[in-house]
C-alpha cells in the first residue's frame, strides 16, 4: 500500500485581507532606505503599462512583473492596461528609544502600524561619508534595536489593552473578553521572550482578535541586506554569514542581499528604466539587479496573487489574497458579483 501523502498546511498570516496591501521600508537612519525607495519610485517604464507611479513623496506604487500579463496585452492590444502592483512606503528612520518617543519614534511606529508588511533594511556597508547613527557599522546590533523597539511598543499596547479588558471582565464576566485576555497574555509571554507575535500558533478566532490590535511584531518581514557596490559585484561581505545566522535564530524570513548604490548606478546607466535595459546595464556593471526580486518577494510575502480580465478595451490584473474563494475573488471587481456568484470557468 503506497504511503499517504503528507499534507502541508500553509500557515495563515496575520493582518487584513485586501487587494491594496502595503510594504514599508524600515530601518535605522542612514542604512539606505531612501536610496532603495528612490530606485523603486523612479522606475517609470512606458506609461501604458502602469508599472511605477509615485503617489506621494513617501509612497510608490510599484508594478509586479508578470509574463502572462504581457502575453495578454500582446494578444488583445487593449486600449487600457492595468498591471498588478504593490504600494511601498519609505518610513522615517528609527532610533533607540523610539518606543518611548525618542527621535521620530512616534511617527515611525504609527507609520509601521499602517503597513501590512515590512522590508527591514539592514546596513552592511562601510562608507566614511555616510555616518552611522550608532557610531559604527554593526548589522546584528541594528537588527536587535529594531526588533526590541517593535517588541517594547507592542508590550506597552498589550498592557494598556489588558487593563481595559480586565475592567470589562470584572463588571460583566464576558466570555469574548476572557478569550481576548487569554490571547493578549500569550502575546505578552512571547514578546517578553523576544519572540515576534507572527511566529505564534493561532486559531482563526485568535487571528480575528489579533487583527483588531495591529501589533507591529505580527507583520511579515523581508530582510534587505544593503552591502557596498564593489562587495556586491564581488559577492563578498564579511557580515552576511552572521546576519543569516541571526535571522535564522530569530524566526527566519526571506533575505535579499543587494546594493542600493549599485542599483542607483544601474538605473543611471540604463538610460531606460524598462527591465530589459536595467538587466543589460547591470550585466555590464558586473552583477544582477535585485529590484524586481525585491518587488516580487514583497508581493508573495503578503500572500498576494492576481487573476486577469481581458479584452480589446482593457487587460487588467485583480489582486487577491492567496486562498480567497472564487466568490470573494469576483467581489474584488464588484460586490454584486460576489453576492450573485454562480460559477467560475477555468
Amino acid at each position: 500500500m503506497p504511503p499517504k501523502k503528507k499534507v502541508v498546511v500553509e500557515k495563515v498570516i496575520l493582518g487584513r485581507a485586501s487587494n491594496t496591501l502595503k510594504m514599508g521600508l524600515v530601518g535605522l537612519p542612514n542604512v539606505g532606505k531612501s536610496s532603495t525607495f528612490n530606485v523603486l519610485s523612479n522606475l517609470n517604464v512606458p506609461a501604458e503599462n502602469y508599472p511605477f507611479c509615485t503617489i506621494e513623496p513617501e509612497e510608490a506604487k510599484v508594478y509586479v512583473p508578470d509574463k502572462r500579463f504581457e502575453w495578454l496585452c500582446d494578444k488583445f492590444k487593449p486600449k487600457s492596461k492595468v498591471a498588478a502592483s504593490i504600494s511601498i512606503w519609505d518610513i522615517a528612520g528609527l532610533v533607540k528609544g523610539a518606543s518611548t518617543g525618542e527621535g521620530l519614534g512616534n511617527a515611525f511606529l504609527s507609520h509601521i502600524q499602517a503597513v501590512d508588511g515590512i522590508f527591514h533594511v539592514v546596513r552592511a556597508f562601510t562608507d566614511a561619508d555616510v555616518m552611522h547613527n550608532e557610531g559604527e557599522v554593526d548589522p546584528i546590533r541594528d537588527m536587535i534595536i529594531i526588533n526590541d523597539e517593535l517588541y517594547l511598543k507592542d508590550i506597552a499596547h498589550i498592557k494598556k489593552s489588558m487593563a481595559e479588558v480586565e475592567k470589562v471582565i470584572s463588571r460583566s464576566n464576558s466570555k469574548p473578553h476572557k478569550e481576548e485576555l487569554d490571547v493578549l497574555q500569550r502575546c505578552l509571554a512571547m514578546l517578553e521572550e523576544k519572540k515576534p507575535i507572527r511566529l505564534g500558533t493561532w486559531t482563526a478566532k485568535d487571528i480575528d482578535t489579533l487583527n483588531t490590535h495591529m501589533f507591529l511584531s505580527a507583520k511579515q518581514v523581508v530582510y534587505l541586506i544593503n552591502i557596498g557596490r564593489d562587495e556586491y559585484i564581488k559577492k563578498k561581505n564579511k557580515w552576511l554569514p552572521k546576519i543569516m545566522e541571526f535571522i535564522k535564530e530569530n524566526g527566519g524570513g526571506p533575505v535579499i542581499p543587494y546594493s542600493a548604490e549599485f542599483e542607483a548606478e544601474v538605473l543611471a546607466n540604463a538610460g531606460d528604466p524598462a527591465k530589459e535595459a536595467r538587466d543589460k546595464a547591470a550585466q555590464e556593471l558586473g552583477g544582477p539587479s535585485m529590484i524586481t526580486k525585491i518587488v516580487n518577494v514583497g508581493y508573495k510575502t503578503l500572500q498576494l496573487i492576481h487573476y486577469f480580465t481581458c479584452g480589446e478595451d482593457e487587460v487588467k490584473c485583480w489582486t487577491i489574497r492567496n486562498g480567497t474563494m472564487a466568490p470573494g475573488a469576483a467581489g474584488v471587481i464588484h460586490t454584486d458579483f460576489e453576492h450573485g456568484f454562480i460559477m467560475a470557468e477555468v
